[in-house]
């Protein structure tokens, strides 16, 4: 199907126009040609021909070898990679390189450095050590940028654009401060609204000057929380509009071509709804450990998210290791398999690109036991004859670009909702929110339930459940469009600590929790967190049953709710727990106590068939299926059931439609044996 010129106006279509120029699923990984003398680059070159790679990501750490001294650069090195890559058929995400500023620039500008909240200041020698409020390295860096646009947007290797890596230094200092009273004049207009917002008639901490308002840096004991979260707030915008201004450069030069940057797996500083909506494609850096047996639920629930962010729009694996990583404590390498089986489940819950850090492994910097694309061993060993299968693979799959999965279940992640509930100073400071939510996700995805992730402006009306994990803070615009949710017929399920606070982190007052107490028909009048990890309390169930609850109770009343389970321990007895409303035409569940698992997976269990929401297929614990139709990049409509075997034995399946596996060529139906941690692409429309 050919693009027109005039169509590439909207991220679909450059990302569609990526993927039928490189033919079909990005495949390749980060390249620092820098690293290595010029006789190597050939040699890679032909490996990656050899590995079936289409894209490499180029110039990520090369400020320095880019501009090596202050407005003096070199580009020669560069256009060589450039002409290589292009006479060897592989195509270039060229980033730009602010994310390490040279030495030389610190040297002359060390007021570029970010400061850490005790007034300390980060050194030179590691990645991201600079102040993006800092008008230099602001001014520096699009310098840059727009040289990088004006040499190469014409170059016949690039494919895309990536706008530095891996946003996320926070800073203290004067220029961040100066940024931060701009940024709140222009939220609150007058001094008399932030003191309100901010609650500052508590500790008379009343501000009447702006001069007197600054970034919450250490404070002698604790720190405002609303103060604080607005710098949460402002800490990620100012980034975004950085990343903002680059791509803009850059889309001058190049309209065509994808632009985006790589977000991180549960990153807390930058809100991703607000920058994906800013980019062609979400795109992940992911490394889950291995010595996690369920690492790969872990890694589900963040696939997920990127499709989500931009509303089922295909992402990308930024960047994933093909062994091993250097982060942790112990750094286990993936078993034979595991590196393939990731790769694809990505693909069955929405990427179309399976991209690498990086593809030669480093001799030395702190990263050289990160393993790579080829290793310290070189060529011939395992994870190159693994890396080289997956391209040789992943080529005959060119038309799953662009095709989409659908959910009818949605899960609330709201990054306000995650900085205000992790400001300390609450029932329990020790809450992790990503832990919250992949607490609920985890039933789901043992019942191979698509899911959805949504925030609290998001249109809820296609979906048949909508789940809320400790959605602490709710506007009350929020409020209102769940509460319509159900009077309209939607089922939702709402965890503990939610709806307590409204936008400005101020708490709601009339008994927990605020924002949910009439669609729910219940309220709390006092929190009760257990006070030890190993405290339980017991339950009885509505059907007679017994259970427990850890970690989190609350003395909960029972308005219009019916009780499902209540306490039949502890000082709490004969109160509810878990209950659920009829309200308008849908239901409200509330869990006001973290039940077992076993409870937990029942009563999700029970709202999803109510919901009328069914798994794609009926497989095997520890097998994970997921479909992926719709219109491809090369503009058939196809369906693609995708069979991944997460467990270490074989696993059978009931492939009941049949098909066409895409990966052996046989075709598929009825009873179908998966080996351990094998994979089935099932193209249903064929033939």
């Amino acid at each position: 199907m050919t693009i027109h010129p005039e169509d590439l106006r909207t991220a679909e279509a450059r990302l569609q126009q990526l993927h039928q120029r490189i033919g079909g699923i990005a495949y390749g990984g980060d390249y620092n040609p820098e690293q290595w003398p010029r006789e190597v680059w050939l040699e890679d070159a032909k490996l990656m021909q050899q590995a079936g790679v289409n894209l490499v990501t180029l110039a990520v750490f090369s400020w320095s070898r880019l501009e090596t001294s202050n407005g003096v650069f070199d580009f020669g090195w560069l256009d060589e990679v450039m002409d290589l890559m292009h006479q060897h058929g592989i195509g270039v995400d060229l980033a730009t390189p602010d994310a390490v500023p040279p030495a030389w620039l610190v040297e002359q500008h060390p007021e570029i450095m970010p400061e850490r909240p005790d007034g300390s200041i980060f050194g030179f020698g590691s990645r991201q050590h600079f102040d993006v409020s800092h008008p230099v390295y602001r001014a520096k860096s699009l310098v840059l940028a727009e040289k990088m646009g004006e040499r190469y947007a014409s170059h016949p290797a690039l494919r895309m654009w990536h706008v530095g890596n891996e946003y996320g230094p926070t800073s203290y200092g004067p220029w961040a401060e100066k940024a931060f009273r701009e940024w709140l004049q222009r939220k609150y207009s007058t001094l008399d609204e932030l003191n309100e917002a901010w609650s500052t008639a508590v500790w008379g901490q009343l501000y009447s000057d702006w001069s007197q308002v600054r970034v919450p840096a250490q404070p002698r004991t604790w720190s405002n929380p609303s103060r604080r979260l607005d710098f949460h707030r402002f800490t990620s915008d100012s980034m975004l509009e950085h990343y903002k201004a680059e791509r803009d450069i850059l889309r001058r030069h190049s309209p065509d071509l994808p632009i985006v940057t790589n977000f991180m797996r549960f990153y807390k500083t930058n809100d991703y709804w607000a920058w994906a909506a800013e980019e062609d494609a979400a795109a992940l850096d992911i490394y889950p450990d291995p010595r996690e047996e369920d690492a790969h639920i872990a890694a589900a629930l963040n696939f997920d998210l990127m499709r989500s962010l931009r509303q089922g729009q295909p992402w990308m694996v930024m960047e994933q290791a093909t062994g091993a990583v250097s982060q942790w404590s112990v750094n286990v390498s993936k078993l034979p398999g595991k590196m393939r089986l990731g790769s694809y489940q990505a693909i069955a819950q929405g990427a179309d690109s399976i991209l690498f850090f990086q593809w030669r492994q480093a001799k030395g910097g702190t990263e050289r036991y990160h393993s790579a694309m080829v290793n310290h061993a070189g060529p011939n060993t395992r994870i190159f004859r693994e890396v080289c299968e997956l391209g040789q693979e992943l080529k005959t799959l060119g038309d799953v670009t662009g095709t989409r999965s659908t959910a009818k279940v949605a899960i609330v992640f709201d990054w306000d909702c995650w900085w205000a509930l992790e400001l300390g100073n609450s029932p329990r400071s020790d809450l992790n929110y990503a832990q919250e939510v992949l607490r609920l996700y985890r039933p789901l995805f043992d019942a191979n339930i698509t899911v959805d992730f949504v925030n609290a402006n998001s249109d809820l009306s296609e979906y048949s459940l909508v789940i809320m994990p400790a959605s602490y803070l709710l506007t009350d615009q929020a409020a209102e469009r769940f509460e319509s949710y159900v009077t309209y017929g939607g089922r939702l399920v709402v965890s503990y600590l939610s709806g307590i606070v409204d936008q400005d982190n101020t708490i709601r007052l009339g008994g927990y929790p605020g924002a949910l107490r009439k669609v729910l028909g219940a309220w709390s009048e006092e929190m009760h967190p257990l006070a030890g990890d190993g405290e339980q309390v017991k339950l009885s169930t509505l059907d007679g049953g017994t259970s427990s609850a850890s970690y989190w109770t609350e003395h909960l009343h029972a308005e219009t709710a019916e009780v499902l389970a209540s306490y039949s321990s502890g000082r709490l007895a004969g109160a509810p727990a878990v209950t659920r409303n009829s309200f308008g035409q849908g239901m409200a569940l509330y869990l006001s106590a973290r039940v077992e698992d076993g409870l937990l997976a029942q009563l999700l269990h029970d709202e999803l068939r109510s919901a009328g929401v069914e798994p794609e297929l009926n497989a095997p614990t520890g097998v994970q299926v997921r479909r992926r139709t719709g219109c491809s990049a090369d503009g058939t409509n196809k369906s693609f059931l995708m069979v991944l075997n997460h467990n270490d034995a074989p696993s059978s399946v009931d492939v009941l439609d049949g098909g066409t596996d895409r990966i052996s060529g046989r075709t598929v139906q009825g009873a179908v044996e998966l080996p351990a941690n094998g994979v089935l692409i099932v193209d249903e429309t064929a033939g």
